[in-house]
Order: C-alpha cells, then structure tokens, then sequence
C-alpha cells in the first residue's frame, strides 16, 4: 500500500498556461542544480494573513514567544503582480487564522483575477462567513484543523473551536459545492498527532468520509513547552506504527487519501539534522508583519517586504542567495543556524 507523504518538491496539481508551464519547470531545473540566483520565480507565495487568532490550542507556540497581532495589507498584491502571472499556488497560511483578516474576502477576490491555485489552511470557525466567496471566487483548496472526532477530545485540545460548529461549516461547504456540481474545493483534514489523540485517527477518516472530505493528513506535534513532552510521541513508534497501519487499511477501504508522516527512525533525513529544503527556491513567504521568512516554521527574515522596490529584488536578495546556498550543506544546524 503505497504511503502519501507530505509534498516537499511538488504541489498540487491543476491547469497551468503557458506562463505557469515554463516557469515551473525552470524553478524545478534550477532547484535541482542548486542554484541561488533564480530566473525562474517561486511556484508558490505563502502569505500570512494575521498573526492574530480567535481560538486557543494547547500546544500552539504562540504561547511560547511574543506575537503582535498583526494583519497583512491587502495592497502587498500590487508588487507581487508579475510573481502572480507566473507561480501556480497562492496559499494562505501562517501562525494566525487567515479568516480573521478583515479584508480577506477582498485577497480571494484579487487572487481569483489570476490563474493562481488559491489554498488556504483553517480551523473552520469561520468558514460561514465565506461560503459564497469560496465559490464566487473559486477557492481550490481548503484544509481544516482538527484534532478529534468529536467534540470531547477535538474541543480540549483546540479550546474555543467547537467541534459541531467546524462539522456544521463543512456540511454547508460540501452542500454548496454539490449544488454548483462544481469538484471545488479539495477539502481535507489537518490532525496534530499527540498522545491524547493519536488513537482517535481512524475515527477522523470514517468522519472525513462521513463528510464528504477527500483527505486526512497527518502531523506530529511539536512540543514548544515543557507541559506539552507528555503529548509528544517521540520514541513511541510501537503506538504509532499500530495507528498508522489500521489507519492506513480503513482509508484505502472508505477510499479517503491518507498522509503520513514519516515514523521516528525511518525519516528520509536519515543522519542529517533534517531533510532536504526545497522552499527557498519553490516558496516566497510573506509574514503578516511584512516580514520575509523561508517559512513558518522559523523566525529567520530576509529583511521586509515593503523595503524593497521589486518583487525580484526581494526574491534574489543577498540574504535570500545565501540561505539557497546553505540550507542543505549546513548540515549541523538547518534554518535556524544562520544569522538573522
């Protein structure tokens, strides 16, 4: 039974012109050779809509750093025009939740004068305030964190979420796109797996299917607090493999997608410190505070979006060659070994 794993390289898939077509196949052939001056332009923009959030999860490392709520102004588009005709994915994605953004409405309808593939990730409390603009403006994917299957364990964990306003939202969502008869949006799950849950990822794929839902992906959690080491499952690959396996049968029974993580000790970084980096050439992220960053996970920035005259200043900047150029040969450190 082939496993899914979580894409690195590639995205997900859907219709490119011409433009797309040829930029992404010269972002493939330089990020394969290793270059760090690129000609090609990222095949996919992250942006941040706020660092803010109306829920509270027990293991989010908010908890852990200072986080001014900050919100990403809409006219950050205006320079990323020409990076728009030629990547393939716009997601937004960061440590806030996207819908709380109160021009968020105005980004999808932006983003829907583009060819782009529009993704956003969410914990679905919001998402009745934005049925008719997910069709109206034809949002491909959507992802929902859950960390139950009900209300009792998803509600603990993920406080302020409730579970049955999520479900409901989703409901209405799948209703909706049933109506239109349109395959928009590719909906899955996004489930952090800690101790207190891992049991319950077979239930999530019987309600994925239940709900009409397309995925499960799973996560690990990332322990940012010495309360949270209980929940890690860190050297508990017995529990995990036990999990993954009936999980792994009942998806491919109920024919809902299922991506794993990899287990501890059979990660593809093998000896080094972590795997392989793609994002430097295949993403450009733009924190809500107008901050570039490789990604989410790191507090690294490439200086401020809004001090650089183009787009291709910021993509090739000096900062952003050098980390291209050390990413995957800093094998003592990753990301967060370089200077700020």
């Amino acid at each position: 039974m082939e496993i899914l794993r979580a894409k690195t390289k590639e995205l997900f898939k859907s219709a490119l012109d011409e433009t797309q077509q040829k930029n992404s196949l010269l972002n493939m052939q330089e990020m394969e050779s290793g270059a760090v001056k690129l000609n090609a332009y990222p095949r996919r923009i992250v942006l941040e809509m706020t660092s803010a959030c109306n829920i509270k999860c027990i293991f989010c490392g908010r908890d852990e750093a200072e986080f001014n709520q900050t919100y990403l102004k809409i006219d950050v588009l205006d320079k990323l025009s020409n990076a728009l005709k030629h990547c393939e994915e716009v997601t937004l994605f960061g440590w806030g939740e996207p819908t709380i953004n109160p021009k968020f409405s105005q980004f999808l309808e932006r983003l829907n004068q583009t060819n782009v593939r529009k993704y956003f990730v969410t914990n679905g409390t919001q998402l009745h305030k934005y049925i008719e603009d997910i069709f109206k403006y034809k949002v491909d994917i959507i992802a929902v964190s859950l960390d139950g299957a009900d209300s009792k364990v998803n509600d603990k964990i993920r406080v302020g979420a409730e579970f049955t306003r999520i479900v409901d939202n989703i409901k209405a969502i799948v209703a909706k796109k049933e109506a239109l008869g349109v395959d928009y949006p590719y909906l899955n799950f996004v489930f952090v797996a800690m101790e207190s849950n891992i049991r319950e990822l077979p239930k999530m794929i019987q309600l994925a299917k239940t709900l009409k839902m397309q995925e499960v992906k799973v996560v690990f959690l990332t322990a940012f607090s010495q309360e949270m080491l209980q929940e890690s499952l860190y050297n508990k690959q017995t529990l995990v493999k036990e999990v993954f396996e009936a999980s792994l049968e009942l998806a491919q029974t109920l024919g809902v997608k299922l991506k794993l993580p990899y287990i501890q000790g059979e990660d593809i970084a093998g000896e080094k410190y972590h795997k392989d980096c793609f994002v430097g050439w295949r993403d450009f992220f733009i924190g809500s505070d107008d901050s570039i960053r490789p990604c989410q996970s790191t507090s690294l920035k490439f200086g401020n979006f809004s001090d650089f005259a183009t787009f291709e200043d910021a993509w090739n900047s000096p900062k952003m060659q050098d980390f291209r150029k050390n990413v995957n040969a800093c094998a003592g450190g990753g990301i967060n070994a370089f200077a700020v």
